[in-house]
C-alpha cells in the first residue's frame, strides 16, 4: 500500500467524532469584507480548514474570534445556538453568525453521536430549559450555586465519547473546579471522543496532550502551552501584581 492509499485507508476508518472543518460554500452567504469573514481566525479556516486533535483548545484575547469558532463549529455538528445536547432546541434571542452554515465537518467512520455545547453565556436560558423539559432524575440546576451546576453539567452530560463544544467554561469554576474540567476533559479524550475549548484559562489551556491554537490577527497558530501569552502573563502577574495594578489603579 503507498503512503496515500494509506492515508486514505486510516482517513476512511478514522473515529473521531470530527476530523477536520472546512469550507463549504452556501449560494445563499454571502462572504464579504464584514464579520464574521473579517475575523483572521475566521478566514484562515475559510481559506486553509482546521484538523482536530482530541482535544483543540483556542486561546485568545477578547474579539480574537474564540468564541465565533467554537459557535461555528457546534452549530455545524447540529448543537442548538444557546448550548445543550443535540438534542436540545431552546432558543430565546439568536445571536448567532452564519458562520455554521459555510462550514463542513468531516466525522470519523462510525463516531459516537453524543454530544454537548457548554456555553457559559446562556447556560441559565438553558437550565430553564431542562426544568420545562425534565429528564428522568434531572438535577435541580436552579437551585445550585453557579459553579456547582456547571460541575453538574459535567457529571451528568460529560460521561461518553462524544463530540464536545465548550466556551470559556472556567467562567463558573473555581481553581478545583477547572482542575475538575482538565480530569474529564483527557477522559473524554482517553475514550475515543473529542472536545473543541475556547478558554482564558492557563489551568483549562493545560489539558495534557491538547493541540493549543492561540487566536489573533495572525488567525490560528500552534503554540506550546508555555509560551502562550496568556501563561507568561499570568506568571509574571503572580509574581508582581503592583507590576500592572499601578496602571489601573490610582
Amino acid at each position: 500500500m503507498n503512503s496515500s492509499s494509506a492515508s486514505s485507508h486510516r482517513a476512511r476508518f478514522d473515529t473521531s467524532p470530527v476530523r477536520r472543518v472546512e469550507f463549504s460554500p452556501d449560494p445563499d452567504v454571502v462572504i464579504d469584507a464584514g464579520w464574521p469573514w473579517s475575523v483572521p481566525s475566521v478566514k484562515q479556516i475559510i481559506e486553509h480548514g482546521l484538523d482536530l486533535a482530541p482535544i483543540t483548545v483556542l486561546v485568545g484575547e477578547n474579539g480574537s474570534g474564540k468564541s465565533t469558532l467554537v459557535e461555528g463549529i457546534g452549530l455545524a455538528y447540529g448543537f442548538s445556538p444557546e448550548g445543550g445536547s443535540a438534542n436540545a432546541r431552546h432558543t430565546t434571542r439568536p445571536t448567532e453568525s452564519v458562520l455554521h452554515r459555510v462550514l463542513r465537518l468531516s466525522k470519523g467512520f462510525g463516531a459516537p453521536r453524543w454530544g454537548f455545547f457548554l456555553r457559559a453565556e446562556t447556560m441559565h436560558g438553558f437550565f430553564s430549559y431542562l426544568e420545562e423539559h425534565p429528564g428522568t432524575h434531572e438535577p435541580a440546576f436552579h437551585e445550585m450555586s453557579h459553579g456547582e451546576s456547571f460541575l453538574e453539567i459535567l457529571r451528568t452530560r460529560f460521561d461518553s465519547p462524544g463530540f464536545y463544544c465548550l466556551d470559556e467554561p472556567e467562567s463558573a469554576l473555581s481553581f478545583s473546579g477547572c482542575l475538575a474540567l482538565v480530569g474529564t476533559l483527557h477522559d473524554i479524550a482517553s475514550a475515543g471522543g473529542q472536545a473543541v475549548v475556547a478558554t482564558h484559562s492557563p489551568i483549562v489551556a493545560s489539558v495534557p496532550g491538547a493541540r493549543i491554537l492561540e487566536v489573533g490577527e495572525w488567525g490560528l497558530r500552534d503554540c506550546e502551552w508555555e509560551d502562550l501569552d496568556l501563561v507568561q502573563n499570568w506568571r509574571m502577574f503572580l509574581d508582581a501584581p503592583a507590576r500592572y495594578l499601578r496602571h489601573v489603579i490610582t
